[in-house]
């Protein structure tokens, strides 16, 4: 099957996590390849330690990126030197062979073991951002063993991945204490 988690809410990163918790409690393998992060974040440090059959690949920048015309010019000076702003349809050539490579070796450690559910965390914002194209995501979804369960995170997941999707959830956010000025907190949201 293949399952979307997408949505502005948050828990799309916490789902998946949980999913693959479930998924070694059942004896099965776990490939958690995540997109656009670093080895930064807290849920990360346990992920590698909690069980052999969980692997965990990141592939991501210590900044965020950001296409011309979506943030004004006061968004950027508040980000600094945390954010790179590219022309539309032209991202940063290294970002796009970073995660392409990833979804390259994500493939071939399917093929060359068995994993029993592969996690492509914000893998649908890799596609907003224009780091992967659709066609490769469909070449990749469609070279998998018909047995791997596929799960696909981030928000702006495109209309054909939700069409193509057995399952797809979507985290709405109705209120959140960001509004308030309350930034990312270690262990909740990093």
């Amino acid at each position: 099957m293949l399952q979307v988690y997408t949505g502005n809410g948050k828990g799309k990163t916490t789902a998946a996590i949980g999913l693959a918790i479930r998924c070694l409690g059942a004896g099965k393998k776990v490939y958690f390849s995540q997109f656009m992060k670093t080895l930064s974040y807290s849920e990360q440090i346990i992920l590698q330690q909690f069980s052999p059959n969980l692997t965990l690949k990141t592939s991501g920048k210590p900044y965020f990126i950001a296409k011309e015309g979506m943030l004004s010019k006061e968004e950027i000076a508040k980000w600094g030197d945390m954010i790179k702003v590219y022309p539309a349809d032209n991202p940063p050539e290294d970002y796009v062979k970073l995660v392409n490579d990833n979804l390259k070796e994500t493939l071939q450690a399917v093929n060359d073991n068995h994993y029993d559910l592969i996690i492509l965390d914000e893998i649908n914002v890799t596609m907003f951002y224009d780091l992967i194209t659709r066609q490769t995501l469909e070449n990749f979804l469609d070279k998998l063993p018909k047995n791997v369960e596929v799960v696909c995170t981030g928000r702006y997941a495109p209309d054909w991945l939700i069409k193509r999707a057995d399952l797809v959830t979507e985290m709405k956010e109705i209120k959140h204490y960001y509004q308030k000025g309350i930034q990312g907190r270690k262990g909740i949201e990093d």
